[in-house]
């Protein structure tokens, strides 16, 4: 029941879109979202510690951009199980060619896809419509100490967020976060 398709995020060959097979019948469907074998049949070794699960009530709630520091340096598997979501990753590895550039995907439950997130990448979302509920895996524990974050609106990063005009629900954190210009070198490529 295994087979996964993996396909890179635009210019980020280590940032990985995955679509797995759904097997519908008239009840719904079943998927294996995750399978270890699966996985690392198509190159993906990477080992989750923790669960996340978050629920957004509004349209328009963006959480991002975030990523922990070493050494508790997250992976992240994410997927939305209710809703939809316009993912946001951004390269933040010193010395990279595609430094300080980002990439953007449609993450929804009608879709399935899951995005991987390796360590080096700043991670954003909102959502695109209300009672969004969105599910991540990741390869390292939860340290507040090592919580880092990347200001969403940064005018050096150009991300269209599409809230065509609409001020996004924030946390008073994410409101907060330097600039690129501004962030101390986490990672280097």
């Amino acid at each position: 029941m295994s087979g996964i398709k993996v396909t890179q995020l635009g210019r980020f060959p280590d940032v990985k879109l995955i679509e797995t097979r759904r097997f519908e019948d008239a009840r719904g469907f079943f998927a294996e979202t995750y399978s270890q074998r699966s996985f690392a049949e198509a190159g993906i070794h990477t080992s989750f510690v923790q669960d996340n699960q978050s629920r957004s009530a509004e349209k328009g709630t963006l959480r991002g951009l975030h990523f922990q520091t070493h050494p508790f340096a997250q992976d992240k598997l994410v997927r939305v199980i209710r809703g939809s979501i316009l993912d946001v990753v951004v390269d933040i590895r010193q010395g990279s060619p595609t430094f300080g550039e980002h990439e953007k995907v449609v993450l929804s439950a009608a879709n399935g896809l899951q995005l991987l997130v390796p360590i080096g990448f700043a991670h954003g979302l909102v959502t695109l419509e209300p009672e969004t509920e969105v599910f991540y895996k990741v390869s390292n524990f939860y340290s507040a100490a090592n919580d880092g974050g990347l200001l969403w609106n940064d005018p050096a990063l150009g991300i269209d967020w599409q809230l065509g005009g609409v001020e996004p629900v924030l946390s008073a954190k994410d409101r907060t976060h330097p600039v690129l210009a501004e962030l101390p070198r986490h990672f280097e490529y």
